[in-house]
């Protein structure tokens, strides 16, 4: 028999972030593939309602750390926490989200677990479970790497690996939590309110850069009309014209939804670094030489505040 497979789910309020139904989900098909089970653990505080739902995705187990010391995540807390149970299940492999949570605890967890880690990782041989594909260079190519020992520890770049349902009866169980002594903790959330998508979880992600000028009227409408998110370029989050929490790129926030469209955007390196794995690229820039074109499935050469409203109408047309 296969050593399980182990998934990290990630909670925020009370609700899994769309990244751990695609764990769940590729959890269970590579253990179907190796005669394996899928145990998730679940931490927080007040989540012990919600962990049945991870057996709708294939969760054998459900290992849940219910408890006030981990109302709020913290590295050192989680990471204990996680270490002893994975060291107790003794899983082959353990798979977690690469979000901003995921990338600091999988790291954390690797160091005391002396563990393989593999980022940002894309695809997973299910023949052996064992080769995973990640992107490299800022994505400039794509590797495929094999850890040595066990476990091995892999964060998954979100909106990559397909959510499937495979239900399970999902055995609940529970964990005692002993968070230790922490040097940290929680003093103040800064929360923006709004209800606007989050990036790293958006399907449709529609971006503009310095082309737009600081004016993103149109941005906005055709990223409502699509129902996707906003994002923006260095340059314009530089110039002042949009938070640091929209910007994708090397050093802003890495997505890959099924349909990104850049406006206005050049296409420098570090920006194409965090979008370059989106299943669908439009871009539209008035250079018809803008490296962005390169990477884009479809291009339109023209002025955004023209084509953009163009868009808009057409999309209202269709509805």
């Amino acid at each position: 028999m296969a050593k399980d497979i182990f998934v990290v789910a990630e909670q925020r309020d009370g609700m899994f972030r769309k990244v751990t139904y695609e764990a769940v989900s590729e959890a269970r098909r590579l253990a179907d593939a190796d005669g394996a089970g899928v145990v998730v653990a679940v931490l927080g505080s007040g989540v012990q309602e919600i962990a049945g739902e991870l057996g709708k995705y294939g969760a054998d187990t459900v290992c849940v750390a219910d408890d006030a010391a981990l109302a709020d995540y913290t590295t050192e807390a989680y990471a204990k926490v996680l270490a002893e149970l994975i060291t107790d299940k003794a899983p082959g492999l353990i798979l977690m989200g690469a979000t901003m949570q995921g990338k600091d605890l999988a790291a954390r967890l690797a160091a005391r677990l002396d563990a393989g880690l593999v980022m940002e990782c894309v695809a997973i041989n299910a023949g052996d479970g064992q080769t995973f594909t990640r992107p490299m260079f800022g994505g400039k190519i794509f590797a495929d790497v094999e850890v040595e020992g066990f476990p091995k520890i892999v964060a998954l770049r979100p909106n990559v690996m397909t959510i499937a349902e495979s239900p399970r009866a999902g055995t609940i169980e529970a964990v005692a939590v002993d968070a230790g002594r922490q040097m940290s903790r929680v003093v103040e959330k800064a929360v923006q309110s709004g209800g606007k998508i989050e990036l790293t979880e958006a399907d449709v992600i529609v971006s503009g850069g310095r082309g737009t000028g600081g004016d993103y009227s149109a941005i906005e409408a055709l990223a409502e009309q699509l129902g996707g998110a906003v994002g923006a370029s260095r340059s314009a989050v530089d110039e002042g014209w949009r938070p640091h929490s929209d910007q994708v790129g090397q050093t802003g926030k890495t997505v890959s939804p099924n349909l990104y469209i850049a406006c206005g955007i050049s296409g420098a390196i570090q920006h194409l670094a965090g979008m370059s794995t989106s299943k669908y690229i439009v871009a539209v820039n008035k250079d018809p030489e803008a490296p962005i074109f390169s990477k884009a499935d479809f291009g339109v050469v023209g002025d955004l505040h023209e084509i953009v409203p163009a868009m808009i109408e057409e999309i209202k047309n269709l509805s």
